[in-house]
């Protein structure tokens, strides 16, 4: 049994076993189970709750899904986990607070998965390192994160430790990661990416738009460059209408990842496989 709280807890044979799982479940040979996967979303959690709670009910979890707010009562969260320990396998919750993950996880009652909080997002970022290592060598791969500090850039900075991937983050210099290997010149950076990948600018979008990504600054990157913003993006916003429609735009079919990564860190972290 193990959790999945910060990719930095996790060794690069860790994700790469995830990798391997999802490799199976993508092609509908991964391992069944049977048992209960508790998750907390709010309301508006739209694709990583669609995948996890799929994702779950394929592999042979009963999804039971409750408001990330039931875990804001002043319970004890390891009361709450050992209680859940006593009718579930695992925990899927998204919740602003990584402490309260910590929490959750800290008896050892059962696996809990980070599905986000406002420090990272691990999941999101394992999908798109699955889909890229498709057709990539993620260590021969120049990433290019362009955007604010923020959970998305943290997790990716996460999985720079952890696989050691060649990644720079673009930004003004008041947005920039700590830690970071970065740049301030979207035009020069841009030159030598292979993928691209952006955030949210949150309350940063009137600093954030000499940052904004178009098709005139990808007919500059290298060839075959990829292009993949986090959603929800804004057509205007991180990336412009002519971005999206560019042929180096991958958004949507990447996110197709997240149903066999979500499986995969699951049955990671009970054990499966």
């Amino acid at each position: 049994m193990r959790s999945l709280i910060r990719l930095d807890d996790w060794t690069s044979t860790d994700i790469e076993q995830v990798f391997a799982l999802a490799d199976a479940y993508g092609t509908g040979r991964g391992p069944k189970t049977s048992g209960c996967a508790v998750m907390f979303f709010p309301a508006t959690s739209l694709r990583t709750r669609v995948t996890f709670e799929r994702g779950a009910a394929l592999m042979g979890l009963q999804p039971v899904v409750l408001p990330e707010s039931t875990l804001d009562k002043p319970e004890a969260h390891a009361d709450v986990a050992n209680y859940l320990a006593g009718w579930a396998d695992l925990v899927v919750a998204r919740h602003g607070d990584i402490g309260v993950l910590e929490a959750l996880a800290d008896p050892g009652a059962l696996p809990i998965v980070n599905a986000m909080t406002s420090t990272n997002h691990p999941c999101e970022i394992l999908a798109d390192l699955w889909m890229l290592r498709q057709n990539r060598d993620l260590a021969a791969t120049r990433f290019l994160f362009v955007g604010p500090d923020g959970n998305i850039s943290r997790a990716w900075q996460e999985a720079s430790r952890a696989l050691g991937l060649d990644l720079v983050q673009c930004s003004p210099s008041e947005l920039r990661t700590p830690g970071a290997r970065w740049v301030e010149d979207l035009a020069t950076a841009i030159r030598s990416a292979d993928v691209i990948v952006t955030d949210d600018p949150a309350d940063h979008a009137r600093i954030l738009e000499p940052y904004r990504i178009t098709a005139s600054l990808l007919d500059a990157a290298s060839r075959g460059v990829q292009l993949n913003p986090c959603p929800p993006f804004i057509r205007g916003r991180e990336v412009s209408e002519d971005a999206v429609a560019h042929p180096a735009f991958v958004g949507h079919a990447f996110k197709r990842a997240l149903l066999p990564v979500h499986q995969a860190v699951m049955a990671s972290c009970l054990g499966l496989g």
